[in-house]
């Protein structure tokens, strides 16, 4: 049985499979049928491209400009890695005409390097440094899809879902902090057909473990960058101390989160404010829930009168407002996991959860980046923003606004149905 991961199976000629994608990749852009020789791995991707509203035309767009792309990747853990990846692949891109890529965990191109003549033809196809090759954009291509699955991942000319990039083929594997498990990014290979091999699947899997190694071997981080608290996109945050993680229950997170936020201390009486709906409930409740927590984290984190934590606490909620405040966007997008703490009703959690999201919305729309505002548009939290979609169809070419513009008035309609609905019921109530 042939490795469903592999693009060409053994005794395959790459011209006959070529064409034959390409009469699939067409029936599939005009008709939307799937059928053989396309990859299960491939025709799943075609499909979420097809719901995301990608363009088999689409074309690059650099979202990360020289000024910016420099100061970004000096402060990326994943440059404290390049030196091993160039070591370990430089000769075999150079001599075998291919590229290095890595990209970051929004699928922006952070290093593009290799033979110079196949660098100028992937200047023309937009494969440069600063460039966005996140599925959601760029369809399927093996950095954007690798980081989509989590897995590595090879693809071999027209399973590429733009067009432009069906004369390449590439293989990709994810990168991972080995300390958190965070997705960081992804290292590929790029090049032509002779990279439609088992081997370069296997090569690229070995680099990325061997960058994952090497990060977990440099010299660990200050404790005090170390701690962090993890509370985007999760309902249980997941708090981090001295290499020791801990995962909190709904109500112990939203404590630690109000702790995190306030490091000069807190009163009783404003915890409960902050994290009670109910005015009625006795701050013998919140106690005992303090003791809990003391007892979850172990000695020496959490303090009393007032209530404060002992030493200074990271967030990712922090994180994405400092570098908003800064002006990177992008960045800011890229380490946005999901709303904070998104089933909590503490009335504080709520006030911190509508207050980031505004911002990185209303920094988004004054950006105008399609790229980034399709990352939001087609999120979860995104979805149903009428907004967010009237801002994407403005920012996308004039050919391509249609989907975005039904999607913005569609949204608008249901919100006026809503809207009706619920006025009818509070006369119904009332009378």
């Amino acid at each position: 049985m042939s490795d469903p991961w592999v693009a060409l199976p053994a005794g395959a000629d790459p011209a006959r499979r070529s064409r034959e994608l390409r009469r699939a990749h067409a029936v599939f852009t005009t008709e939307g049928r799937l059928g053989p020789p396309v990859r299960t791995v491939v025709a799943e991707s075609w499909r979420r491209c097809a719901r995301a509203r990608v363009s088999p035309e689409c074309a690059a767009r650099v979202e990360l400009p020289d000024a910016e792309l420099a100061a970004y990747r000096e402060q990326h853990l994943l440059a404290r890695v390049m030196p091993v990846v160039r070591e370990l692949v430089g000769a075999f891109a150079s001599d075998g005409e291919h590229l290095l890529a890595v990209c970051d965990a929004g699928g922006r191109l952070m290093w593009v390097e290799g033979h110079a003549a196949t660098r100028r033809r992937a200047d023309g196809l937009g494969f440069v440094p600063g460039a966005r090759w996140a599925e959601s954009a760029m369809g399927t291509n093996a950095p954007g899809t690798a980081m989509a699955l989590d897995r590595p991942v090879q693809v071999f000319g027209a399973e590429h879902f733009s067009r432009r990039v069906h004369p390449w083929t590439c293989a990709a594997a994810p990168l991972h902090d080995p300390r958190s498990g965070r997705l960081l990014g992804a290292v590929d290979i790029t090049g032509g057909d002779g990279l439609a091999h088992p081997h370069s699947l296997a090569f690229v899997q070995a680099v990325a473990r061997a960058a994952e190694s090497q990060l977990a071997l440099l010299a660990p981080e200050p404790a005090a960058a170390a701690d962090g608290l993890r509370v985007l996109g999760r309902d249980e945050a997941v708090f981090a101390r001295d290499g020791r993680r801990v995962r909190l229950g709904r109500r112990h997170s939203e404590i630690l989160l109000l702790l995190a936020c306030r490091p000069e201390g807190v009163t009783g009486d404003e915890l409960l404010v902050g994290l009670y709906e109910d005015e009625t409930v006795s701050p013998v409740t919140l106690r005992v829930e303090m003791s809990r927590l003391r007892a979850l984290l172990g000695p020496g984190v959490l303090l009393s009168r007032p209530y404060r934590l002992a030493s200074p606490v990271t967030t990712d909620h922090a994180f994405v407002a400092e570098q908003l405040a800064l002006g990177a966007v992008s960045a800011a997008l890229s380490a946005y996991a999901g709303p904070l703490l998104p089933s909590s009703t503490a009335p504080e959690v709520v006030r911190l959860r509508r207050r980031l999201a505004d911002r990185l919305r209303a920094a988004l729309i004054a950006r105008g980046d399609a790229g980034l505002l399709g990352d939001w548009a087609y999120s979860p939290w995104g979805e149903g923003d009428p907004e967010i979609w009237r801002a994407l169809a403005h920012a996308l070419p004039a050919d391509r606004r249609g989907p975005a513009l039904a999607r913005a008035r569609a949204l608008d309609a249901e919100l006026g149905l809503c809207a009706v609905s619920r006025a009818t019921s509070a006369q119904r109530t009332g009378s």
